[in-house]
């Protein structure tokens, strides 16, 4: 009986392990993970510390019985220590201490992403004790909620992205006074400063106060409370001082790959030291995969390696991966980087590439920014989504998507139209063809996606061939 070993109980090493055993039900499946909490989603630890998913157990994709259930045998709290490709073995060490070695037939490397530490002075000193947070596991987001029932009274954020965005809102729910910092001039960096500045005003809107230009360079504990340091940057350039004290700093800026592990393997790294995997997740060292943070993702739009640590792209690499190990033969079709973030009453959402992206890579883009209502103005109701179209003039190939608008103007699934018209390669103008459904309360005769994608078209007709 063929052995399938997996490292990493979070999206990618679930999925692997769990698609294994729909290809091949004989296969023996292992997973071994670090901590106690397999298959649970990180995406979900905002909504818990907010209060709309009161029980933590609730983030579980599936409880431990329903994994054990679909043929996995879960070692929890075991850690990972040594790869060994000529004897195939794996080191590990569980949570009594003792060390084993664990054969396998394939291996599926899942081990994620770690946090970004940026370079403050303190931060490596204080801790959850202290009131000083990293976020990105079910531990630290118990830890979290063990700071909360302390009934802080205000919270400073260091990072402005997609969970910096979402815990300003949970914190906010808390009843927490919140102040969001950034280090470049806009919040959400993955959108276009236009569309970002909806995004500030709405954190402004709603009481969160918003620093951007402003770098935190150090964190002391004083007389009970935590004072943040730094400096900011006016429009002219110049830096001044910047300093203020809280009860509770969360510091959110990103994650790098875990690829410790891997290494001990003898892998290829690639693309920002991640680890290199072909299309079908091999790693190239033999009987050896990998999948989800932990490795460089393949764009479809751009046919090269990025790496875009995502949870969605995570299940479908884990999937690709857990059928390949199990002897099967499908490709990773690739990502385009689709996300979007709830911030208060607004949702923005991307694919594809803005014009910095496009232009690194060759391409001839232009962006045309739209405003455009959800649905026919005449039934009451109807709200704006301001929608940012790239395309390549050359060709008026459709390049990328930006869309902001209210929760209820169904922007999540727009920005999913622009994604599929990604994944098939079309052009701008072949937007206007898709049959979309309409009904006055939902849509319009041309929805907002085909609206904003005819005004791009009217706006570059000239350039086009």
């Amino acid at each position: 009986m063929a052995h399938i070993l997996i490292i990493g109980g979070s999206d990618a090493g679930i999925s692997a392990g769990l698609r294994a055993r729909q290809v091949d039900p004989s296969v023996e499946t292992t997973v071994v993970a670090a901590d106690a909490f397999p298959n649970y989603s990180i995406c979900g630890i905002p909504y818990h510390i907010s209060g709309d998913v009161p029980d933590w157990r609730d983030l579980a994709h599936r409880t431990r019985d329903d994994l054990e259930r679909a043929g996995l045998r879960l070692l929890l709290d075991t850690r990972a220590r040594h790869i060994d490709p000529t004897s195939r073995t794996v080191a590990v060490s569980g949570p009594d201490g003792r060390e084993e070695n664990l054969h396998y037939d394939r291996l599926v490397i899942g081990t994620g992403a770690v946090p970004v530490r940026p370079p403050i002075a303190g931060l490596h000193e204080l801790g959850p004790a202290d009131g000083v947070h990293l976020l990105h596991t079910m531990n630290d987001t118990l830890s979290l909620a063990e700071t909360l029932q302390q009934e802080p009274e205000s919270a400073l954020i260091v990072g402005a992205g997609y969970i910096g965005l979402e815990m300003a809102e949970a914190l906010h729910a808390r009843g927490l006074q919140v102040t969001m910092v950034e280090q470049i001039p806009q919040v959400l960096g993955t959108v276009d400063p236009q569309l970002a500045t909806l995004v500030a005003d709405e954190l402004t809107r709603q009481g969160v106060r918003v620093l951007t230009d402003t770098t935190v360079t150090g964190v002391t504990r004083e007389g009970g409370r935590l004072k943040v340091t730094g400096h900011r940057t006016d429009r002219a350039g110049d830096k001044g001082s910047f300093s203020q004290v809280t009860d509770l700093v969360l510091v959110v800026v990103g994650v790098r790959p875990d690829t410790a592990l891997a290494q001990t393997a003898g892998v290829r790294l690639g693309v920002r030291g991640a680890i290199a995997v072909d299309r079908r997740m091999r790693t190239g060292v033999p009987h050896v995969y990998a999948a989800g943070d932990c490795v460089h993702t393949y764009h479809r739009l751009l046919d090269t390696n990025t790496y875009l640590p995502l949870g969605s792209t995570s299940h479908k690499q884990g999937r690709v991966a857990g059928e390949n190990a199990a002897g099967g033969d499908r490709q990773f079709a690739g990502s385009l980087g689709t996300q979007a973030v709830k911030v208060f009453d607004l949702v923005a959402a991307r694919t594809g590439l803005r014009d910095a992206d496009a232009r690194e890579h060759g391409l001839d883009p232009a962006t045309h920014v739209a405003r455009v209502d959800d649905h026919k103005a005449y039934y009451p109701g109807a709200k704006p989504i301001t929608i940012a179209i790239t395309g390549d003039q050359r060709t008026g190939r459709l390049l990328g998507a930006q869309l902001i608008g209210h929760r209820d103007t169904a922007v999540a699934t727009r920005v999913d139209i622009y994604a599929g018209a990604l994944h098939h390669r079309m052009t701008v103008d072949a937007l206007t063809d898709l049959d979309l459904s309409y009904t006055p309360p939902l849509g319009s005769p041309w929805d907002a996606v085909q609206m904003a994608a005819q005004l791009w078209v009217s706006a570059h007709a000239a350039d086009l061939p």
